[in-house]
């Protein structure tokens, strides 16, 4: 029941987690109840179209129906529903707070005033609270009352951080998705699985199931690392392993000055001091390096003159390199140290403290390193230089300006080996050289460090023209060419015996020997083995199945409430089964009262077939051979009389059939037949239900399973009987 205020309701608002009916990709759809608002679109709202464009000046990007720039601009000049306003507002919020998105639609529903609003959200909790902040703004511009857009896009900034991917992550995902690769997200955090079952591989962030602990172990271990590429010839500076201070400054001079000073078994540059000169210097560096590593030794070494390196190293390839650059500041007589570095340095739209900044903002008050190098000058962080004075705040961790084209063959061997003695098969290189481009011996440049889980974001965002696409880099290292990391999926929609036809396909592709997960109204079934009883025909066991190691292949009963609920758990599919469209009356709690409506629904199951896959659609229903057009791939139409319209026209092109004749189930192949089992071979209870056995049969033969292997997987199988735990 709509209200009679101007007001936006939301009703309702569910996270559609796979592919469904607005699109392949995981949507919040909200029900939203507009009141009497149904009588006032955008044009009769004064100045709504001012206000918007003020708060939300990004949205003249958004094309919307018109299908160029500014085109939802035209449909709120001309007028247009608050349903369809609150979509595009909600995208625009989530652009904002860097979540790029694109997709959404809103349609009205068989009650006035009342909408389904769906759009693409790359997650759940961002996507609701952008939901109600997008409310909220609409709303105030409606009513011509003021809304702090700065602040809550702000906080949606916070929460995207909080909750999505980190770039680096994100980076290796979007490259899996191009490649038609899957993911699924197994925590909160950057652990996600590429592709299904026994097909798939995880990462975080830049390390992969391929990363031994072992390997981990030797790069954190600093001095160990050394050693290790000493003895394989790589160029190391030459140092040792020091438990104080005092034995510091007594290696510093037998190195020799000047000497770098670093963690044992530091990370990321954390806690490491270049060039020291002084035993004042070497002391301070210890002290540094002894709190910023889990041990207390420390490292001193000669230290190399040049510039830093970050070299990127996937596989056996390097796919990136960043050069470092030292951070200066220039005095003007009158600004202390942190109020140069906030104007001169923390400008830096690379600079910041989220995830997707390359480069860290600098606090000159609390940054230990940039505290040491401060003092070794005289100066501390309130410290105001003369004007002209250039004071040096970093030396080091500043790798972003991209060098990869210049790198030298001597030196990217020298880095892949480095990776190759440690054992990483993802690696960050660090090395000091004067010259990229020259051999290393040359110049006396070595190797520093090699590292685990290396940060990608400067190497996707650097300081100087486009990133390298580290992402591709690594998942073509995981996956081959010619792999997708998928397994074989089916989907069996529909309300005809659907439990019987999932658990008969999956009896015949195990037969085949392949390792099998079946989820169905009936229970969770890996081969033959009950895992779990009850209604399994939903998201969650679903994805039971797909991060399943051992799943060679899955199949999934589905119906339209599930769809409407969460979408199907899996993104494509190799076979989809439907049987009927029926029970569309069941759904009048999610505004379905049509037949038009529900074939919408269904026809999720055939959207979602790769194209090489094959739809198995009921010949005997025509609403089902409709759904034909929709497939991407091949169709195999199934039915008891082998006069249906749908099997005649099929087999006259060239298709394949499945029907029954003369007390045989046959198979068609164009005009070639092959009785694949007589009736007599078959348990009752499967002569009671031969629709469904005709089904899963189509679905079996479309997997390419042999006539032979599956007419023994029906003579084993028995429905009637419920394997027990």
């Amino acid at each position: 029941m709509t209200t009679n205020k101007k007001d936006i309701r939301i009703l309702s608002a569910t996270h559609l987690r796979g592919p469904n009916i607005w699109t392949y990709r995981p949507v919040i759809e909200a029900v939203l109840d507009i009141g009497a608002l149904e009588e006032f679109p955008s044009n009769k709202i004064p100045g709504l179209y001012e206000r918007l464009t003020a708060w939300l000046p990004g949205i003249i990007e958004h094309r919307c129906g018109v299908g160029e720039r500014g085109g939802f601009l035209e449909r709120l000049r001309e007028g247009t529903w608050s349903g369809h306003i609150l979509e595009h507002v909600v995208l625009e919020l989530q652009n904002l707070a860097g979540m790029r998105t694109g997709f959404g639609q809103t349609r009205s529903t068989n009650v006035t005033g009342v909408y389904k609003m769906a759009f693409r959200t790359r997650e759940e909790q961002v996507g609701r609270a952008a939901l109600e902040t997008g409310r909220d703004l609409l709303m105030a511009a409606i009513e011509d009352r003021p809304f702090d857009v700065q602040t809550k896009v702000s906080e949606l900034r916070e929460l995207v951080d909080d909750r999505c991917l980190g770039p680096s992550t994100a980076s290796i995902v979007d490259a899996a998705t191009e490649r038609r690769i899957p993911s699924i997200r197994l925590t909160d955090g950057n652990l996600v699985q590429l592709g299904h079952g026994a097909a798939q591989r995880r990462i975080w962030t830049a390390e992969t199931d391929r990363t031994g602990a072992i390997a981990e172990s030797i790069a954190s271990d600093k001095d160990l690392t050394k050693t290790l590429l000493q003895s394989c010839g790589v160029p190391v500076p030459e140092g040792s392993l020091v438990r104080s201070a005092e034995e510091a400054w007594e290696e510093a001079q037998d190195i020799g000055l000047p000497v770098v000073i670093k963690p044992y078994d530091g990370n990321h540059g954390r806690g490491v001091s270049l060039n020291l000169m002084s035993k004042e210097d070497v002391f301070a560096a210890y002290e540094l390096a002894a709190r910023k590593g889990e041990s207390k030794s420390v490292i001193v070494e000669r230290f190399v003159t040049g510039d830093e390196h970050r070299v990127l190293v996937v596989g056996n390839q390097v796919v990136a390199v960043g050069k470092g650059e030292s951070l200066w500041v220039t005095g003007d007589g009158t600004s202390n140290i942190t109020a140069l570095v906030d104007s001169q340095i923390n400008t830096d739209p690379r600079r910041g403290t989220t995830e997707d900044c390359p480069l860290n903002a600098l606090d000159p008050a609390a940054g230990a390193e940039i505290i040491l190098e401060l003092k070794r000058q005289g100066m501390d962080a309130n410290s105001i230089p003369l004007a002209g004075q250039k004071v040096l705040i970093q030396p080091n961790g500043n790798v972003a300006l991209d060098v990869t084209d210049q790198i030298h063959p001597d030196i990217a061997y020298a880095a892949t080996l480095a990776a190759r003695i440690i054992g990483l098969d993802i690696a960050g290189v660090d090395l000091v050289a004067e010259d990229i481009s020259r051999p290393m011996l040359e110049q006396g440049a070595a190797i520093i460090e090699v590292n685990a889980s290396p940060g990608l974001l400067a190497h996707i965002k650097p300081a100087n023209g486009e990133g390298r696409p580290v992402g591709k880099a690594i998942i073509n290292h995981l996956f081959a060419p010619d792999e997708t990391g998928r397994i074989s999926i089916v989907g069996v929609a529909g309300t005809k015996g659907c439990s019987l036809i999932a658990r008969l396909i999956g009896a015949l592709i195990h037969i085949s020997g392949k390792e099998t997960g079946v989820a169905c109204a009936q229970g969770l079934y890996l081969n033959k083995r009950l895992v779990t009883d009850g209604n399994c025909a939903n998201w969650e066991a679903g994805q039971r199945l797909l991060i399943n190691r051992s799943v060679q292949a899955a199949v999934f009963e589905t119906n339209a409430k599930t769809i409407l609920t969460d979408g199907l758990a899996y993104d494509k599919c190799a076979v989809g089964v439907v049987t009927d469209l029926e029970g569309y009356a069941d759904l009048a709690a999610h505004y379905i009262d049509s037949p038009d409506q529900m074939r919408k629904i269904i026809r999720t199951q055939v959207d979602v077939i790769l194209p090489d896959g094959v739809a198995v659609l009921n010949a005997a229903d025509p609403a089902v051979v409709d759904l034909a057009e929709l497939c991407d791939g091949k169709v195999i139409y199934y039915g008891l009389d082998p006069t249906l319209e749908a099997i005649v026209n099929h087999r006259a092109l060239g298709e394949r059939v499945v029907f029954l004749r003369d007390q045989h189930i046959v198979l068609a192949d164009g005009e070639n037949e092959s009785a694949l089992l007589s009736l007599s071979a078959l348990k009752p209870a499967k002569v009671a239900q031969l629709d469904s056995v005709l089904a899963a049969v189509a679905a079996a033969w479309a997997l390419n399973i042999t006539p032979e292997l599956i007419g023994a997987g029906l003579r084993t199988f028995d429905s009637s009987q419920k394997p027990a735990y």
